[in-house]
């Protein structure tokens, strides 16, 4: 990047105006990591001062069967298979039962897209939690798993989501999305839901007042133009829509899966990923920095480089990351998340599902 190319980019940043897709790619290829984090500060605190979010949560997995083969996942088993889980409702109900009367806001429920599973038991499944934890926000089902409930059950993604939400669905997570570049998705997901589709789900749920997060997978056989392209294709929907809320940048993990052969990307690649996805999603008001993904050393020097959120306390609760290499026993509790945020000169700001901050 030339220092022409600089001078134009901050200053499109520090106008407040939208970053072309050239000046992405441009932005991909900067050995300043300096001068990146300080635009990507620039731009997280307009939108978020020096606050860092964080809440309180828990996940349920309810299995990791999967009709899906993706090469890049570590999780996946199939049905029999040694390692492989499907918990019943009432296992998933028993895992709530020690939340209740707790002062979590939030339960996030993914997983495998089971074979034989229907929208039935996932209807069944919400209205069990939402009786055993009424006050806590259901954040649940990716646009994968959403698509898979519709073709199984003969529905329309609207009706689809429209059942789910009677029954206690309050959000949906970002997961599925992966890299949305067809000719990558046929290398590293053959036969998942598409990029139109997953785009239209979330569209559809915006749409009815559903809350959502984007992520993207970044780090295995994409390219840096892949990664523009993913970013601008969710910046078209939000502007939209404006029903997105947090993007999370996912690094792929190595271990035990087919893709590990090729390694992973360095923590300095991570952090001007984070840093460009700040800049070009001018839209969407929250970075999230995964912990359980990043670790935690990371998801901290990932604040100075546009995040704003670290999620939560996880409480053990999920195994995607650590099945492929991450902690093993992802854990936080709230004082120890407002020390790492304190330590990184922000203000840790708790907060629910829907960004609304919890006073103490």
């Amino acid at each position: 990047m030339n220092d022409k190319q600089r001078q134009s980019i901050a200053g499109k940043v520090k106008r407040g105006e939208r970053l072309s897709p050239d000046e992405g790619l441009a932005l991909c290829d900067c050995r300043d990591l300096l001068w990146l984090s300080s635009l990507a500060t620039c731009v997280r605190r307009k939108y978020n001062g020096n606050a860092v979010y964080y809440n309180r949560n828990f996940h349920i997995e309810p299995s990791n069967i999967c009709v899906n083969d993706c090469v890049f996942c570590s999780y996946r088993r199939r049905e029999g298979e040694a390692g492989s889980w499907a918990l019943s409702a009432d296992e998933m109900r028993a895992l709530c039962e020690p939340y209740v009367g707790m002062p979590v806001t939030e339960v996030h429920i993914v997983g495998g897209v089971h074979p034989s599973r229907d929208i039935h038991f996932y209807t069944s499944l919400l209205s069990t939690i939402k009786r055993t934890l009424p006050q806590v926000a259901i954040k649940a089902f990716t646009a994968v798993e959403i698509d898979h409930m519709a073709k199984q059950a003969g529905l329309s993604y609207d009706d689809t989501l429209r059942l789910l939400q009677q029954h206690g669905l309050d959000a949906m997570p970002g997961g599925g999305a992966e890299i949305f570049d067809e000719t990558v998705r046929r290398r590293i997901c053959p036969g998942k839901t598409d990029a139109h589709t997953w785009l239209h789900i979330h569209q559809t749920a915006h749409r009815l007042g559903i809350r959502s997060n984007a992520t993207m997978l970044f780090g295995h056989v994409e390219t840096p133009a892949h990664r523009i392209d993913h970013l601008i294709r969710l910046r078209k929907l939000q502007d939209t829509t404006g029903g997105f809320d947090a993007f999370i940048p996912l690094k792929y993990k190595a271990s035990n899966n087919a893709l590990g052969a090729g390694g992973e990307i360095s923590t300095l690649d991570v952090l001007r990923t984070v840093a460009v996805c700040r800049l070009m999603l001018d839209n969407i008001p929250h970075i999230k920095a995964y912990w359980p993904m990043l670790g935690k050393d990371v998801m901290q020097l990932a604040l100075l480089f546009g995040a704003d959120d670290i999620d939560g306390t996880i409480d053990d609760s999920t195994k995607i990351y650590s099945m492929a290499g991450a902690d093993a026993h992802p854990t936080l509790t709230a004082p120890e998340l407002e020390t790492i945020i304190t330590a990184a000169g922000f203000t840790p700001a708790e907060r629910n599902t829907f960004y609304k901050t919890i006073e103490k």
